[in-house]
């Protein structure tokens, strides 16, 4: 018996790679709108740091002009009211008065010179008021004999500062055990009874110390920082850049996914037969 078959061949599925095979609409969308989102929140950082920038500038030849003018009174008591950082801060003032040195307090504070203390004393002016007087910093080996102001009628020239209330970096004001982080006027004329006090204290330029007084425990004045690092430019760019990033990845993802719509457009079914 004689006769002829005709094979068939078995029909060959051909896929593409998963990597190959566009996103869904779906994934397409959310990508889209992420991106949008990363994108305008990253300019919209840089754009803060550009005001941030300016407000800064501004600080800083505000500050420069102020703390180069010839002093003025202090603030008097009607005038308290109204002052605040923006108004009043870093101007130069001059008080006279009585040093309190029975009620001095001592701020832990770490500066150019080392680790130690701001050694703030009270000094009671002759309205009856009292301005507490940063009078300069001394190291932590002279904490138990600080050179007092001496008492009687004297007079400071300095910055005027606001208060600093609350805490000092991860570290809180302690009233109860003489404990202090930050220059907080309100918790310390509290806590030494002092009555009627400014709302700002006096960072006092630097004085030599009087005759017969040891320099070492002498509080060095005019210890105020009045220069500010100013990076907002840097983190403008940073953040600008990000988003140009961004922008660029999400082009780039764009642009792969019409050119894997264009090939599945061209290409035939996904079976052939041979």
């Amino acid at each position: 018996m004689t006769g002829s078959t005709q094979d068939r061949a078995a029909p060959v599925e051909t896929t593409r790679p998963e990597s190959s095979r566009p996103l869904s609409p779906a994934w397409l969308a959310a990508l889209a709108i992420f991106a949008a989102a990363a994108i305008a929140g990253l300019v919209a950082l840089g754009n803060w740091q550009i005001e941030r920038r300016a407000w800064k500038l501004g600080l800083i030849g505000q500050v420069a002009e102020r703390v180069h003018a010839p002093p003025v009174a202090a603030p008097a008591p009607a005038a308290w009211p109204a002052l605040s950082k923006a108004a009043g801060e870093y101007r130069r003032i001059r008080a006279s008065g009585t040093f309190l040195d029975d009620k001095q307090t001592l701020v832990q504070a770490v500066t150019e010179q080392g680790g130690g203390y701001w050694v703030v004393t009270p000094l009671r002016m002759a309205d009856g008021s009292t301005v507490l007087v940063n009078r300069g910093f001394v190291a932590e080996p002279f904490r138990g004999r600080v050179a007092p102001a001496g008492g009687g009628t004297g007079e400071v020239v300095g910055l005027l500062r606001m208060s600093e209330p609350g805490t000092g970096f991860l570290r809180h004001n302690d009233a109860a055990h003489d404990q202090w982080f930050s220059r907080d006027v309100a918790a310390i004329a509290a806590r030494r009874g002092l009555g009627q006090v400014a709302p700002y204290f006096i960072d006092a330029e630097a004085v030599p110390p009087p005759a017969g007084a040891d320099p070492k425990a002498w509080p060095v004045g005019g210890l105020t920082v009045t220069v500010f690092a100013n990076n907002h430019l840097g983190y403008a760019l940073t953040w600008y850049g990000l988003a140009i990033m961004v922008a660029a990845a999400a082009a780039y993802v764009g642009r792969e996914e019409y050119r894997k719509r264009s090939q599945a457009r061209r290409l035939p079914g996904n079976s052939t037969r041979t």
